[in-house]
């Protein structure tokens, strides 16, 4: 009990001493040795990467969970080391409403039937984005709190006991200091100069010892460099992933809402539309004046099927429409399209307002507008 308490006022007069000594080091009133170039350049820059990486490491949490519930609910699991329950997505969600509306409205219908497709299609969105978060937070964000939560805090101890012992140096050298201007007025006091050089000598030992310990630690921020370099490597192709799948998805989804526009179109003009008398047998492309010639393409709607080869472009009313994605055609009165190609559109009396006749070179076909960009 009295080695403790003995320990605790020792430890206490250290912690008063150091004190004082940083007090007057801010108030300019002691000298305050200063480390080499080196080792400051290292700290500045250790300092750099945990700032930085903090954020990009919040920020990165924000994006692939925006809401700060579920971010609190992730928090208290990890750290009471138990499984996060599975989360539904929100495209997941918005899919299981859509197929259960379909449901009461009927999966025959038109409606019903495409919120069923479509409702699928959001799932597997989910099932995208749930990989998406999976393969960042193994990859990208657990390498990054490992350094903030363990590399960073062992950095943090060394260099704050790098502190302390260069301030219990400075201390000693003010001890030398006074005892050498206190040996000039009186020969009595040439025993305190030898018992503070000692006091001095341990002191820089213990100085030097640290400022190396802390040195190796801070060289080691460059590995951490060339690992956080290859999370994000493997981030961006988890990103890349992601945005392929969900670009794939709409594409297919896009071909898919194609084909039931054109089965339920049929289905009403064999109930009772007559096809030389269309409702829509005014449609035109928005801004293009109607087509000069319409006999020209009235023979080539005798029947249901559009007999491509027949049709002849207007004199005017036709424009250039950039390719917005690719899509293969689902018979041979359709025109295959690749992403980011140019080609000449044109509507004819009678035709489906969701489809042009699109022309490139000699090659002629049926085109699906949401597929397309109108140029002026």
């Amino acid at each position: 009990m009295d080695f403790n308490v003995k320990k605790l006022a020792s430890d206490a007069g250290v912690f008063f001493t150091r004190a004082v000594q940083y007090t007057e080091e801010k108030l300019g009133q002691a000298e305050k040795t200063e480390l080499d170039a080196h080792l400051e350049n290292l700290i500045a820059r250790a300092d750099c990467t945990k700032n930085w990486t903090e954020k990009i490491f919040r920020q990165t949490e924000v994006l692939l969970q925006p809401n700060p519930s579920a971010r609190i609910e992730e928090f208290f699991y990890e750290k009471l080391d138990k499984k996060l329950p599975t989360r539904t997505t929100n495209a997941e969600l918005l899919g299981q409403y859509m197929q259960d509306a379909a449901k009461d409205f009927g999966p025959g219908t038109p409606y019903g039937s495409t919120l069923i497709t479509v409702g699928e299609y959001q799932k597997r969105l989910g099932g995208a984005e749930r990989e998406l978060l999976q393969t960042s937070a193994i990859n990208f964000l657990t390498p990054l709190r490992n350094f903030l939560e363990g590399d960073w805090k062992t950095i943090s101890v060394k260099r704050k006991l790098l502190e302390n012992r260069r301030l219990d140096l400075d201390v000693c050298k003010a001890r030398l200091k006074k005892a050498k201007l206190a040996e000039a007025k009186a020969a009595l006091w040439s025993e305190e100069v030898d018992k503070a050089e000692q006091e001095l000598r341990l002191a820089q030992t213990e100085f030097d010892r640290q400022a190396e310990v802390t040195r190796l630690l801070l060289e080691g921020i460059s590995s951490t460099h060339v690992n956080h370099l290859r999370c994000l490597h493997e981030f961006v192709e988890a990103q890349a992933a992601y945005y392929a799948q969900c670009h794939k998805h709409m594409q297919d989804l896009q071909k898919e809402l194609s084909r039931f526009h054109n089965a339920f179109a049929t289905n009403a003009s064999t109930s009772g539309v007559s096809a030389g008398h269309s409702p829509l047998a005014t449609a035109t492309l928005p801004g293009a004046s109607s087509p000069s010639h319409p006999h020209n393409a009235s023979n080539a709607l005798g029947s249901s099927t559009l007999k491509i080869e027949e049709v002849k472009p207007p004199a005017t009313g036709t424009r250039k429409a950039k390719v917005l994605y690719d899509y293969d055609a689902a018979d041979t009165s359709e025109l295959s399209l690749l992403a980011d190609e140019l080609i000449t559109v044109y509507t004819v009396p009678g035709m489906d307002p969701d489809w042009l006749i699109g022309e490139r070179g000699n090659q002629k076909g049926k085109v699906p507008v949401t597929y397309l960009e109108l140029l002026s």
